[in-house]
């Protein structure tokens, strides 16, 4: 395959990113992909037989770009792995600046939509929430056994987060503003701190 060709399937595929998130699946159009991307429709269809097919390859395209950012991220750096998550979920709260289109989830975004009409992007969504929610699973198993927490399974917490944080982009898009998606993320926190009997510095007793 070309550069051409390479170049112009990823010019789609970030247009699917920025213009999907700003309007939804449904109401995007492959002539609104195209003019975002700066191609012809002739080029659409050269590398994808239909928008399905271009929603699938833009939840891998999302996760391995995201995957990319998250990997070099600042959260990986304390010694304790309770650290680790904790900065993690702060982490979060930094990718919230911005305007709601830029700071939302594509594949939750399309997961609403899809999750019924479109199974084969459903499962690629779920692959890219459920994956990203398995790279913290190591760190989350760790600080189980490092501050001797049990009750709970990593994997089940892993999860949680993402639930915390998708339901805060929603209430994000309800209200027009990542204020909620912030404070749901402080919440969560405030809740792992209690599971693990990790208070906030400026909460411990003196």
């Amino acid at each position: 395959m070309s550069s051409r060709n390479l170049n112009a399937r990823s010019r789609l595929l970030a247009s699917a990113r920025d213009v999907i998130r700003a309007q939804g699946f449904a109401a995007t159009s492959v002539d609104d992909l195209c003019r975002a991307a700066g191609v012809t429709k002739g080029a659409f269809f050269h590398h994808f037989r239909s928008k399905e097919e271009l929603g699938v390859a833009a939840a891998e395209f999302w996760s391995e770009t995201t995957s990319e950012l998250f990997a070099a991220a600042p959260y990986h750096q304390p010694a304790d792995p309770f650290d680790r998550l904790i900065a993690y979920l702060e982490f979060r709260k930094e990718l919230l600046a911005g305007d709601l289109p830029q700071i939302t989830c594509l594949v939750g975004t399309m997961t609403q939509e899809t999750y019924e009409s479109a199974p084969a992007i459903r499962e690629a969504c779920n692959a890219s929430i459920s994956g990203h929610a398995m790279t913290l699973v190591d760190d989350i198993r760790a600080a189980m056994r490092m501050h001797g927490v049990a009750g709970v399974t990593p994997e089940s917490l892993a999860l949680h987060t993402q639930a915390v944080i998708q339901g805060g982009f929603i209430l994000a898009k309800a209200q027009g503003s990542a204020d909620i998606a912030a404070d749901s993320i402080d919440h969560l926190i405030r809740y792992i701190r209690l599971m693990f009997n990790k208070p906030a510095p400026e909460e411990t007793p003196q």
